[in-house]
């Protein structure tokens, strides 16, 4: 499992492309017209709005940035060290410093221009308020355009490096350049790392995966050292360093005996004497590689007395191997995966947890129940092959099984011969019937019941028998129907029969027939009306005044007063349809007011519709469910109060986008003057 997902780091904008990408989401995020008539409140709110969005923008960007890259000093040692060789680790401290600095001098200074605009004036004010708050953070951010630089070329690296898990079960193969570190990564992993036949051609670290035991095992490639002390190294030969002292690897120390590397016998051991303290609590085997150039064989007498002490002074396990042949390639991997299983179980079981987890386990022993001694059994079978091995003698164990007795399914499906498939026609299964006589058990109809099948119930007269019954009960359905037709003439004829019941009780049936008879028949009727006659509209139904009267004095209003209103006015619409628009003069004379009654009032004021005066009939008007014109009006001004609310959150706002009218071209271009082109 990958500790560390630094592939996963978003890429660093430069300063200019940070202050660009800010300023463009605070235009396109935040309202942009404004206009000097508007409420001082107003306007500070407006410019206010965009120095805390910038200031915002500017500090989630910052922060994301802050947040992805790794903190030295929470990460693993040996990616912390690897960092520290590569990068410098204080360069890496400074340029992220500077940015959380950076972060928090925004931070001030969009607080305190908000402070500013909040005791502004006017529009002009407000205005270059915004634009001072604006310019020193982008100033700001320019400024740390070195250490954003630097950031991004260290995200590029970092996306670059393997992922090299420290607590996996690794294998780390080192030693001096050209000696076969990648040929044999390449052999045992399904790496390519590319291979040549000069020294540093690996110039950092390479990891390959491997399978032994059914586990995943990371092999890591390191480039190769040099022996000279370590602060004369470079940075290619630190990152060897750093994973030989970090990583809890199994070591394979390869040196070249052949001497085609470049460097000689003495000089490899002399390098593995000065790293040898990286060594320290790591399974380390020494791979003595291209014998297929020099065998170990022919080594001189000091060389084997040098490789010796290898074994006996340090714990080194000596393996020959050569990768161009690969011989011995598959015997390093397993050695070395072996000591390096043995060491972690020896790890685990000195640990504090492997003693927690024995003290919960209990061993139980078996006790004697007598004081019997019980020998051990050994098959005869057993014992003869043991023999025979003590004699030289190979006695093979007697494995034939016993014949094994057929089931009737195998018996069945076998060929029979007769020229029939397997199964078909078989009798086999009717001999295991189990019948009170066996001599049942291959009838054709072989159901039984107290002793007998279906053929023993047979009777040969059976259809003659069955003929006579269908003739006596064909003779009794012609005596009934008789027995009906002559009740029935009877009936007809009026004529006297006999009864059980007396006249009351015959007067009472007569009845309830006929009130089932109507019955029916209305039901008949109602039916075919129904399915056969058309919808009636609802316009079509025509109500009483009795109805409509009721259903006004259910509503709580006057029936006769609205209706003595609703004739009076439609006999004055008719009248004066007759008599045209023109009053007569004799009619305004002789008419006074004290004469006009109160329907005429209500009929008049009706009939102004155009005034906008509400009258009694229209407030209650047949469907409002308003009891008198007090209800109406109220609720009509609860409705307007409302609306008022609806209009007011209906009206453009400052964020709302329209269409501008086109501009005249020859009145509007042509050279701006000093301070026209700034449109933030």
């Amino acid at each position: 499992m990958v500790l560390y997902s630094f592939k996963a780091i978003t890429v660093v904008p430069s300063g200019m492309n940070l202050v660009d990408i800010v300023l463009s989401k605070t235009q396109r995020k935040t309202p942009t017209i404004v206009h000097k008539g508007y409420a001082i409140t107003r306007l500070r709110q407006f410019y206010t709005r965009k120095v805390k969005f910038a200031q915002q923008t500017f500090r989630d960007k910052l922060t994301g940035i802050l947040g992805e890259f790794p903190i030295l000093d929470e990460i693993h040692p040996f990616y912390a060290d690897l960092m520290n060789v590569l990068y410098d680790r204080d360069h890496y401290k400074l340029a992220l410093g500077q940015l959380n600095v950076c972060r928090n001098l925004i931070d001030n200074i969009g607080k305190d221009y908000v402070r500013l605009i909040k005791y502004a004036d006017s529009l002009f004010r407000c205005k270059q308020l915004k634009r001072a708050a604006l310019g020193r953070m982008c100033t700001l951010m320019k400024k740390q355009n070195a250490s954003l630089a630097y950031l991004e070329q260290v995200r590029q690296h970092l996306a670059r490096l393997p992922s090299i898990d420290p607590n996996e079960r690794t294998l780390l193969v080192t030693g001096y350049p050209n000696v076969g570190k990648s040929s044999f990564l390449n052999k045992i992993t399904r790496a390519d790392v590319d291979v040549q036949p000069y020294a540093f051609t690996t110039k950092s670290l390479f990891i390959g995966h491997t399978d032994y035991k059914y586990l995943r095992w990371q092999v890591v490639d390191t480039p190769g050292i040099l022996d000279h002390p370590l602060d004369e190294r470079n940075t290619i030969e630190m990152q060897s360093i750093t994973a030989l002292a970090h990583l809890r690897a199994a070591v394979l120390y390869i040196i070249d005996i052949s001497e085609q590397c470049g460097y000689t016998f003495e000089a490899q051991l002399a390098l593995f004497d000065s790293i040898r303290p990286l060594f320290q609590g790591k399974p380390l085997i020494v791979v003595l590689n291209k014998i297929d150039v020099v065998k170990p064989e022919e080594l001189s007498d000091e060389r084997k007395a040098a490789l010796t002490h290898l074994e006996t002074e340090h714990g080194a396990v000596l393996v020959p191997m050569s990768n161009f042949s690969e011989d011995g390639v598959m015997t390093v991997k397993s050695v070395a995966c072996e000591r390096l299983l043995e060491q972690r179980v020896e790890r685990k079981l000195k640990g504090a947890r492997a003693h927690d987890v024995l003290a919960r386990v209990h061993v139980a022993m078996p006790k004697s129940r007598d004081g019997r001694r019980r020998g051990v059994t050994i098959p005869s079978t057993v014992a003869a092959v043991k023999a025979s091995a003590l004699d030289g003698r190979v006695v093979k164990p007697d494995n034939s099984l016993p014949p094994v007795e057929k089931h009737l399914g195998d018996l069945m499906m076998e060929w029979d011969g007769s020229g029939k498939p397997p199964g078909f026609g078989s009798t086999l299964w009717q001999e295991r019937y189990q019948l009170a006589d066996d001599e049942w058990r291959f009838d054709t109809m072989p159901e039984i019941k107290d002793g007998k099948n279906i053929i023993d119930w047979y009777d040969p007269d059976i259809a003659e028998r069955l003929d006579a019954l269908e003739e006596e009960e064909a003779e009794r359905v012609r005596a009934l129907e008789e027995e009906l037709a002559a009740a029935k003439a009877a009936d007809d004829d009026n004529s006297e029969v006999e009864s059980e019941l007396d006249s009351d009780e015959e007067k009472l049936v007569k009845q309830i027939r006929d009130k089932k008879k109507l019955l029916a028949l209305n039901r008949r009727r109602t039916a075919a009306v129904r399915n056969s006659r058309p919808i009636i509209p609802r316009t079509g139904i025509t109500r009483s005044t009795g109805e409509f009267k009721e259903h006004l004095q259910s509503l709580g209003i006057d029936a006769d007063t609205a209706g003595s209103a609703a004739t009076a006015v439609t006999t004055r619409a008719r009248s004066k349809s007759r008599e045209g628009r023109k009053r007569k003069r004799s009619e305004s004379r002789g008419r006074s007011k004290s004469r006009v009654s109160d329907v005429e009032k209500e009929a008049r004021s009706k009939s102004r519709t155009r005034t906008g005066v509400t009258s009694l009939a229209r407030s209650v008007s047949r469907g409002d469910g308003f009891r008198d014109a007090k209800q109406r009006k109220r609720a009509s001004s609860l409705g307007r109060k409302l609306q008022k609310q609806r209009n007011r959150a209906g009206r453009r706002g400052e964020a709302d986008t329209f269409e501008t009218p086109a501009l005249v071209k020859h009145m509007n271009t042509g050279k701006r003057g000093i301070g026209k082109t700034d449109r933030r």
